[in-house]
């Protein structure tokens, strides 16, 4: 696992530094800065209950394309996330200490072969994790839990035209997750890391539209389906015995209009669906007004 993780981080950074240099690659590179804020404060004399709050959301997403042969490319893209919200008691107005809103860490690295066919092969590497684990406020964790997806299979360019760009992909991937702030029954007042390891098929389709001069769409589904299970045994008779067998989703969507050189307006959805973490499909949906900055 640590062997991996090196490999994705040592390769990714040398594909950056390659994005960099003059020699014969041919890169395309993208990387976007933005800061969210929206306040709302009450005096003593309003009597509605009215409670006040700040909350801010900075966000880092980048596209990294390189083309290292006629027939073999490298798609490398981050995206970075973080926020927090204070809130003012309605009836003392002291504000509260921060509580996180938003957290992602996703890295990924697609490798992908052109050799002029229907489909062709692709390997990639994605790292998903937070900032931040604030599940159990006494001890927190930095970049925890941690899931590592390796896959390769087949792809299809479905669009590519100008800054139009439309892949999806097909399949056989191993998944890697680390949990390092798990509760020790054995140790009480302790904690333990669980790692889990799990293999399928994994279909992901990646789509990137310009629909105006200022106005962009963003969008990335993953399905995935598990057919083995490391930790399988030790939900034997239990009502969970078979819900890693669940098919898990995750779609996102990204509205994005620039309404002036460095103000931009974004409308996100998520839907997550993992039956091991819950019965029901989680929604996520924001829409935020605030600054951006191309560093390229």
């Amino acid at each position: 696992m640590k062997r991996t993780k090196l490999i994705l981080i040592t390769g990714f950074v040398f594909s950056l530094y390659l994005g960099g240099s003059a020699g014969a690659v041919t890169w395309e590179k993208s990387f976007d800065l933005g800061l969210n804020v929206t306040q709302a404060a009450y005096s003593d004399s309003w009597t509605g209950g009215e409670e006040g709050q700040v909350t801010w959301v900075s966000n880092a997403n980048g596209l990294f394309t390189g083309k290292f042969t006629e027939v073999f490319s490298l798609k490398n893209t981050v995206k970075l996330s973080f926020g927090q919200t204070v809130s003012q008691d309605n009836e003392t107005k002291q504000w509260s200490k921060p509580e996180k809103t938003s957290d992602k860490i996703d890295i990924e690295s697609v490798g992908l072969f052109d050799f002029k066919t229907w489909v062709d092969p692709y390997v990639a590497v994605r790292f998903e994790s937070q900032f931040l684990d604030a599940s159990v406020a006494t001890r927190k964790k930095y970049i925890n839990p941690m899931l590592l997806t390796e896959s390769a299979g087949i792809a299809k360019q479905l669009l590519k035209k100008e800054k139009d760009d439309i892949l999806t992909r097909l399949g056989l991937a191993i998944r890697q997750s680390i949990d390092r702030n798990v509760d020790d029954p054995e140790n009480p007042g302790g904690i333990k890391t669980v790692t889990a390891t799990d293999g399928g098929v994994e279909w992901n389709t990646d789509v990137k539209l310009v629909l105006a001069d200022n106005l962009g769409y963003t969008g990335k589904l993953t399905a995935y389906k598990a057919f083995y299970y490391s930790r399988k045994d030790e939900f034997k008779g239990t009502e969970v015995e078979n819900y890693w067998k669940a098919i898990d989703i995750n779609w996102e969507n990204s509205i994005a209009a620039q309404i002036a050189k460095y103000v931009q307006v974004t409308f996100y959805t998520q839907l997550l669906y993992d039956k091991q973490i819950s019965k029901k499909g989680r929604l996520k949906e924001t829409l935020a007004l605030g600054v951006t900055y191309k560093l390229f």
